[in-house]
């Protein structure tokens, strides 16, 4: 018993030099910070922060001119949309496996649906619906389960299309009104759409590169090499390099799109193209490491899945949908969530790229974490960056919380 207490005690003195610079650097100003977004701590207030208790949450959310449309109204009907779709997914799948109670939820869906629903798009949902429904019900014998929860899902996804009509006030409404009357809306807008740009085309990117790599290529070493040597370049360095190949009048990019009679694009002057033109840097400079990764997690599936699969006759979409793809679902969790994580904190490409504003106008570069800069440094009204900055970790957080719900259903080992 007194050895097991000196190994813990031993083992708790060798960590007290991580706890003390843990504790120094990262727990003690990350809860300071939290207290300091309850503190009116601005210019004004440098030496005596002044408690405003939730008041620096409603500035942040505060519109102006003030929104027609409450958030509340909009988190409802887009709740009622979800509703809809997860019924007709449910609906449909039903009836591909002869579940008559589905044919009663289809029915009662679609006569609740329809009642908000312009006459055009009822026929256009009714024609798409039952083409749907007709493929689920005659191919029902050759399709399996998860190919006909597919075709569910995409009836739904087109369901939710049709479902965008101005009589309903979605969320996604909400932020496109929202997001030109307040800047933190703007910016939780312009990261959302970075997000959903960057980390789906990363992520396929790698894994395509890392099943090139894990094949017998040639020079495997020296590829491997190139695609990770942006990852441990100097963001900045990165950024000003891309920043001269996309000039618009002297970029390499257009050069190279001039040859396919594509005209001169403004990369860096069009806010349309601000958050793609952010994204193409990250990707570039991420899907190395991504891609390594995913060779890790290639190279450690075992050969012997292969050799039986080559022995029942499988081809390669087989073996790669049945035995490289499932494997590899640790890998794939991992790397969804690492990269979600850092696609919420994009700066300082927006930052070097445009010369430390957050694009070329309209704040079509602004983003969660540019804004807590903004608010931080430019500003001097600290007190609202801390409250910012806890919003944006409650952001990461719930998404985080989602994949991990998810990734306990999904994600495949294999000891």
């Amino acid at each position: 018993m007194k050895s097991k207490v000196r190994e813990a005690i031993l083992a708790y003195l060798f960590l007290v030099p991580s706890f003390l610079i843990l504790g120094t650097f990262v727990f003690w100003p990350v809860g300071f910070s939290f207290v300091l977004s309850f503190f009116r701590w601005d210019f004004k207030n440098m030496r005596s922060p002044v408690f405003a208790g939730l008041e620096n949450y409603r500035e942040i959310f505060r519109f102006f001119p003030a929104m027609e449309h409450s958030f509340t109204e909009a988190l409802l009907w887009t709740l009622f949309l979800i509703f809809v779709s997860v019924a007709f997914v449910v609906s449909i799948y039903g009836i591909a496996f002869k579940k008559r109670i589905s044919w009663i939820l289809l029915i009662s869906t679609v006569l609740l649906y329809f009642s908000d629903l312009s006459l055009l798009r009822t026929l256009l949902l009714f024609v798409c619906l039952s083409l749907f429904t007709i493929l689920v019900l005659r191919t029902r014998k050759d399709l399996s389960r998860h190919v006909a929860g597919m075709v569910a899902i995409i009836t739904a996804l087109l369901v939710l299309m049709f479902a965008l009509d101005r009589r309903f006030y979605t969320v996604i409404d909400f932020l496109l009104e929202g997001r030109d009357r307040n800047l933190f809306v703007k910016a939780m807008f312009n990261t959302l759409y970075y997000v959903v740009l960057s980390v789906p085309i990363t992520i396929g990117l790698a894994l395509g590169i890392a099943l090139l790599l894990n094949s017998n290529v040639k020079f495997r070493a020296f590829f491997r090499t190139a695609y990770f040597v942006p990852f441990v370049t100097s963001v900045v360095a990165i950024s000003l390099v891309w920043r001269w190949i996309f000039d618009d009048a002297y970029g390499l990019l257009n050069y190279f799109l001039s040859f396919f009679n594509v005209q001169k694009i403004a990369w860096l002057k069009d806010e349309r193209w601000t958050i793609p033109t952010v994204a193409i840097v990250s990707i570039w400079r991420t899907v190395g490491y991504d891609a390594v990764i995913f060779l890790a997690g290639l190279q450690n599936i075992d050969r012997s899945y292969y050799e039986a699969a080559d022995v029942d006759g499988a081809n390669s979409r087989q073996k790669f949908f049945y035995i490289t793809w499932p494997l590899l679902s640790p890998t794939t969790f991992f790397l969804l969530i690492v990269s979600l994580i850092n696609a919420f904190k994009v700066f300082t490409e927006v930052y070097v790229l445009y010369s430390g504003l957050p694009g070329p106008y309209n704040n079509s570069g602004l983003t969660m974490v540019y804004y807590v800069f903004d608010r931080f440094y430019v500003q001097q009204r600290m007190g609202i960056a801390c409250a910012a900055a806890y919003i944006l970790f409650a952001i990461i957080l719930v998404f985080t919380l989602i994949q991990f719900r998810v990734g306990r259903s999904v994600v495949e080992y294999v000891s």
